[in-house]
């Protein structure tokens, strides 16, 4: 499933997939695979993504 919820995220930040990777210490490969769905990351790399977009775990990655 994709998460638009994270792409949105980042988007309203300006921050590239890029950017949000070298804020993640994750390749841009892997934040474009987890935005497509293609991907599910650990709890670890969920929680850095969300600090790095002032978000909680709930408003990513809770799917309704």
């Amino acid at each position: 499933m994709k998460n638009l919820k994270m792409k949105s995220a980042r988007a309203a930040k300006d921050l590239s997939q890029e950017q949000l990777a070298k804020m993640c210490d994750v390749s841009r490969q892997t934040i474009s695979a987890i935005e497509k769905g293609d991907y599910n990351p650990t709890i670890n790399l969920c929680i850095a993504i969300c600090k790095a977009l002032d978000k909680t775990l709930d408003e990513l990655f809770w799917i309704e």
